[in-house]
């Protein structure tokens, strides 16, 4: 998928699914991440760090987990009851990108408690969102946007 496919699929609406499965791949990087510790874990993070990334640039169908989906998982499923604006789940990648990031920024400069104190925050959400579908970047995100309505 090409970036302006995934432009194009954003217009319409993601499917819901995509965005799971990329969590889930995201828990097990983290839980790998969070067991090496300082070192292998490090590198580890640093590419779910990448990852995040890329979605906070292009959206969660615009990384390497959403590419998978769509090129191996999606054409196996029937189409999504409904899908989702594409929105909140960019804005939890940034969410992720903040925790995560700073897990490897503080973890780089030898505060080695960093990795796992923040890979398990992001552990936390990407669990919630792979098992359940609750995204709690996504409803950050929600109560953002209803605050700065109630403000306007």
């Amino acid at each position: 998928m090409s970036v302006d496919d995934a432009r194009q699929i954003n217009k319409a609406g993601i499917d819901p699914r995509g965005p799971r499965m990329g969590a889930a791949i995201t828990a097990v990087l983290l839980i790998a991440a969070i067991l090496l510790g300082p070192g292998a874990g490090t590198i580890v993070l640093a590419v779910v760090v990448a990852s995040f990334l890329l979605g906070a640039l292009r959206g969660a169908q615009g990384t390497w987990q959403g590419l998978v989906f769509a090129a191996l998982i999606k054409p196996r499923l029937s189409p999504p009851e409904e899908l989702e604006a594409p929105e909140p789940p960019q804005f939890a990648q940034v969410v992720g990108l903040v925790i995560t990031g700073l897990g490897l920024g503080l973890t780089l400069l030898g505060a080695t408690w960093a990795l796992t104190v923040f890979g398990v925050l992001a552990l936390v959400a990407a669990t919630l969102n792979a098992l359940t579908g609750f995204c709690l970047g996504c409803e950050i995100y929600l109560l953002l946007r209803r605050w700065a309505t109630a403000r306007a």
